[in-house]
């Protein structure tokens, strides 16, 4: 049946590391990856080095080498340019980038020459920016296959009330356009089937109305190994690949206790802004002032953080930084800190897990850590709890010891299994497809 289809991918961005065309490439049925920017690497030129430095840095994966990919770099920088010259900000920019990359798109699409006679055609898109693309596909008889991101306009009024709650934080938010909703609306109704990442995401598009028939639950897929001292994504194997565990890891040392010298170290790693929870953090970080803890927050600051926070000489700010960089990041952390109010997923759990991180998670995402064995899940996501969660660390560092030796990474979050949860999606049956454990 996998010769037999035949998929067309469309997305914004390097979104999950390009795990959807990549798992598709590989079973060979990947026909067309069609994205806004595209960093073509010469040959024998590894990912991370000069070629994939500059403005589109990241653009660009090793398992996708070889794949046909389509790609508007110059009209990007075009639009960028265009944009900036009409003072688009916030949500008109992101409308407009949405509509310009469907608008490049369906020009590629409709000169495109498919030759599939007998085999079936499917496109996905990521939510926001498919509805145009879907509207094409469907004149064509084409299936269609919206990747959803996040739980649309559930996740909005959680956000909302919490900017209601800490105003002060965030003065410059705003609620998203109604036809930006009105326009995810007829995407749900173009789809045949909408994929979402955990559990949490599919209760939030159910409380929204979106037909429960077309959901299915795929959980984000995930997969590194060592490469040469620096870590890197497998290279076209999975552990069922190869026959064993791709192992990151390393040795993860803990001290006997944390003290001034050698405090607990907790990494925020993302967007810094209020649905991440980091409101809630900083309730947690005042409550632990005098504690050995330091905080580590790396990812753009998107509110505004109060004065105590940014002063205390235990919270570090690192800004933005590459995806390489990560590493280090997460290679001298104790522990990683994901207290999010909603998160389709969060991408985050998978790589601490892969470096043997342990996890204190909110229990509104993807199912990932649990809770005793690899991690904690916060019964709430008060400032008190954050904080109690982290003092049971910071005086058990045997519990961190083992929390790490316990860091596995599922089969069911493979390039492998995802590629067969995603050919399954073509069956009659498929709105039963879910891999969560």
């Amino acid at each position: 049946m996998q010769h037999e289809l035949h998929w067309i991918c469309c997305q914004i961005g390097a979104r999950e590391h390009y795990s959807i065309p990549r798992a598709l490439f590989r079973k060979e049925a990947l026909r067309l990856l069609i994205t806004d920017a595209w960093g073509r690497q010469r040959r024998g030129q590894r990912s991370g080095v000069s070629g994939q430095r500059g403005r589109f840095a990241g653009r660009w994966h090793e398992d996708l080498r070889d794949a046909p990919v389509i790609s508007f770099n110059w009209s990007l920088i075009g639009f960028e340019v265009l944009a900036r010259a009409r003072g688009l900000t916030g949500w008109q920019k992101v409308m407009a980038r949405n509509e310009w990359f469907q608008r490049k798109a369906l020009r590629r699409l409709a000169s495109y020459r498919l030759s599939a006679v007998g085999s079936q055609v499917i496109v996905f898109a990521y939510s926001y920016a498919a509805r145009d693309i879907f509207r094409f596909a469907k004149q064509r008889g084409w299936k269609t296959v919206l990747g959803q991101i996040d739980p649309g306009p559930f996740e909005e009024e959680i956000v909302a009330k919490e900017v209601a709650r800490v105003p002060e934080l965030a003065p410059n938010w705003r609620r998203a356009p109604r036809q930006y909703w009105d326009n995810w609306r007829e995407e749900c109704e173009l789809a045949d089937r909408i994929v979402v990442n955990s559990e949490w995401a599919r209760t939030g598009l159910l409380e929204a109305g979106v037909n429960g028939e077309k959901l299915s639950v795929i959980p984000l897929a995930y997969q590194a190994t060592e490469d040469r001292g620096q870590m890197s994504e497998v290279r076209g194997q999975t552990t069922e690949d190869r026959g064993q565990r791709s192992e990151v890891r390393g040795g993860r040392q803990y001290p006997d206790g944390f003290d001034e010298q050698r405090p607990l170290r907790v990494l925020f790693l993302g967007q810094i802004n209020l649905r991440k929870g980091v409101a809630r953090l900083f309730d947690a970080i005042r409550l632990l002032k005098d504690e050995p803890i330091e905080f580590q927050f790396v990812g753009p600051a998107q509110i505004s953080i109060p004065d105590d926070i940014r002063s205390k000489p235990r919270v570090r700010w690192f800004g933005r930084v590459s995806r390489g960089e990560t590493a280090s990041f997460y290679r001298s952390a104790d522990v990683l800190i994901f207290p999010t109010l909603s998160d389709g997923f969060g991408l985050t759990q998978l790589e601490a897990q892969a470096y043997g991180l342990p996890i204190i998670a909110s229990r509104d995402c993807g199912d990932v850590v649990r809770d005793g064995v690899n991690g904690l899940r916060l019964p709430d996501l008060s400032g008190e709890s954050i904080a109690d969660a982290l003092q049971r660390c910071l005086c058990e560092p045997d519990r961190l010891r083992t929390f790490a030796e316990n860091a596995i990474q599922s089969e069911k979050t493979g390039l492998n299994r995802l590629a067969e949860a995603l050919f399954e999606l073509s069956e009659p049956r498929s709105h039963t497809v879910s891999i969560q454990e």
